[in-house]
């Protein structure tokens, strides 16, 4: 069926369906609905694209996603900054903000433990944790991995880590479904994980 199509349709086709969640069937979707589309809507498209990754880049304290130097949430003089909650994406803290329930600072992992896909804790973002956690602020660091098993071997491995320096780990509550990712949770449901959470 795709050689119905002209090469560059095709190329446009099999390059809309690398994103995440778009099949192909979404991706020719996507591709007729952008044919469709004059060329001025066509160039703000693809001027916020390029705009976005020339200036958006990984906050050097917590690894959340900016423009300017620091992040809102690290540059935000009103949170808890004895609370630290580890998430393993940036696009996670969002979630984590629409509960309106959290009011600490983040910390992105980059990831979570997985030996079958070769990700060791030497591939997470941990050297900046240690140091952030040794400046000695930190009464209680919240694990907010995703409940599954990458999750949860993670949460295991930094709440021995963590405890080791003294200092109080939880883990939000399992009130998202197991095998789920935070990304999409409803707000109501990471209220109650966060206010849900036990020590580990």
């Amino acid at each position: 069926m795709s050689s119905l199509y002209p090469q560059s349709l095709q190329q446009l086709i099999k390059e809309l369906s690398r994103l995440p969640g778009i099949g192909p069937k979404s991706a020719q979707r996507m591709a007729f609905y952008l044919l469709s589309r004059d060329q001025q809507a066509l160039n703000t498209l693809t001027t916020a694209i390029t705009e976005a990754k020339e200036l958006i880049h990984a906050c050097p304290v917590c690894g959340n996603y900016t423009d300017i130097e620091l992040c809102t949430v690290c540059s935000d003089s009103g949170r808890d900054r004895s609370l630290l909650c580890l998430v393993e994406q940036a696009r996670d803290i969002a979630s984590m903000e629409r509960s309106r329930s959290y009011n600490g600072l983040y910390h992105v992992l980059g990831g979570a433990i997985s030996p079958m896909d070769g990700i060791g804790p030497d591939k997470l973002n941990l050297a900046t944790l240690g140091k952030r956690l040794a400046q000695g602020q930190i009464r209680e660091v919240i694990i907010a991995t995703n409940p599954n098993v990458e999750g949860e071997a993670t949460a295991m491995y930094l709440a021995a880590k963590i405890k080791a320096r003294g200092i109080k780990v939880s883990r939000i509550a399992h009130g998202l479904p197991v095998g789920g990712d935070l990304e999409y949770a409803d707000e109501a449901t990471l209220a109650l994980a966060l206010s849900g959470r036990n020590d580990m």
